[in-house]
């Protein structure tokens, strides 16, 4: 028998945690105005229910969701991988200290993670519904409840959500859309300068990192001050009322996209009550509601119906003022004969010729029809009452 060999570990000096990557500057994103204005609105009042980027590949979406989690002080970045459980996202039992005979505690999942930060769900339409249901929930209302495993447990859980999609892979069913606060739709940047100058600040950034934000330094101070004062003005109670005229002005984009319940009516509000607080308006206008209605409405608007800019009451043309009849002097009509009366409903009702009609085509005329006697004497059948007479 051989004798055990003792194989010794050398203890290192624990190793160092990498340094994370610089992020790329929120100030310096570029040719997507509509991004970084339902980005920076869901983050002045996160109770909007979020921000849905739909877009192809490479269009920055992650880049500017990471790029606002740096704007807010101390926010955390949590990222809701694809692949994720209920329990992961929502929380469950802590299995090893239930095991271990003390008392049942609750073991946070991303949502308490992401409290008062960014949650970042890429290709958001993939999700399970369940997931998808319990993430909305506490976006829109700020806390999460749990319910299972033997436990009864809420916890605030207030965060920007930002979910990113490509259309070409699927989409959310309605139900789920209407209960994300804004959308932006992307395309691809089809301005040669602008995809130049896009192209150029990337490769200055993967460059000299440091440098490049040094470079942007002062306008992202003036980005966190500025969302820094409009959280907190929202905050303030009575701050930026909604006037009769601003409801009257979302009521009727509303109406005009044709959407459904009116959730869109009260999102809209509220975006246009942060756009107010981002500019330190000293009161809610109805050009904050048009300025943020696309963002509301592009993902509620019913097919065929009116885009905001066509149903702003501003663009919409003067409608025609009654005009008086001109006096007339002939005599008054007498009363129609029955045949008068039936001849005019004749013609009232023929077709008329259209666009559509068949070039030429003649309206139908009535035909009239005489019944056809036999040449042939009819003879008479067993039964038949013609029979017995004769």
């Amino acid at each position: 028998m051989t004798a055990p060999v003792s194989v010794s570990v050398a203890h290192s000096e624990p190793l160092a945690r990498p340094a994370l990557p610089a992020l790329f500057p929120f100030a310096a994103i570029s040719g997507q105005p509509q991004l970084r204005q339902a980005l920076l609105l869901a983050a002045i009042d996160p109770q909007l229910g979020g921000v849905l980027i739909e877009g192809p590949r490479g269009t920055a979406k992650s880049t500017a969701a990471r790029a606002l989690a740096e704007l807010i002080e101390g926010a955390p970045f949590v990222t809701l991988p694809l692949g994720a459980s209920l329990e992961h996202l929502a929380g469950t039992l802590d299995l090893g200290h239930a095991m271990a005979g003390n008392a049942v505690r609750f073991a946070p999942g991303l949502l308490a993670r992401a409290h008062g930060g960014v949650l970042y769900v890429d290709e958001i339409n993939l999700l399970p519904d369940a997931l998808v249901d319990v993430l909305l929930d506490a976006a829109a209302s700020g806390v999460n409840v749990v319910e299972r495993d033997g436990i009864s447990h809420r916890h605030a859980a207030r965060f920007v959500l930002v979910g990113t999609m490509n259309p070409e892979e699927g989409q959310l069913r309605p139900q789920l859309l209407d209960r994300l606060g804004l959308c932006v739709q992307l395309a691809n940047v089809k301005d040669a300068a602008e995809r130049q100058s896009i192209v150029k600040a990337r490769l200055a950034f993967d460059t000299d990192p440091e440098g490049f934000r040094a470079r942007h330094a002062a306008q992202q101070a003036d980005l966190a001050h500025r969302l820094r004062a409009a959280r907190t003005l929202l905050q303030q109670p009575g701050a930026l009322p909604w006037p009769d005229e601003v409801h009257a002005a979302a009521s009727d984009l509303c109406i005009a996209a044709q959407v459904d319940g009116l959730r869109a009516d009260i999102v809209m509000l509220r975006a246009a009550r942060a756009l107010a607080a981002w500019e330190a308006a000293p009161a809610v206008l109805p050009r904050h509601v048009q300025d943020v209605a696309e963002l509301v409405l592009v993902h509620r608007r019913k097919p065929g119906a009116a885009p905001a800019a066509a149903a702003s009451p501003q663009a919409r043309p003067p409608a025609p003022q009654p005009q008086a009849a001109p006096a007339s002097s002939s005599p008054p009509a007498t009363a129609e004969t029955d045949a008068q009366r039936s001849t005019r409903a004749g013609a009232d009702a023929s077709p008329s010729p259209s666009a559509d009609a068949d070039w030429g085509a003649l309206p139908p005329e009535p035909v009239g029809l005489e019944r056809v006697r036999s040449a042939s004497p009819r003879v008479p059948r067993q039964g038949d009452p013609a029979a017995k007479k004769a």
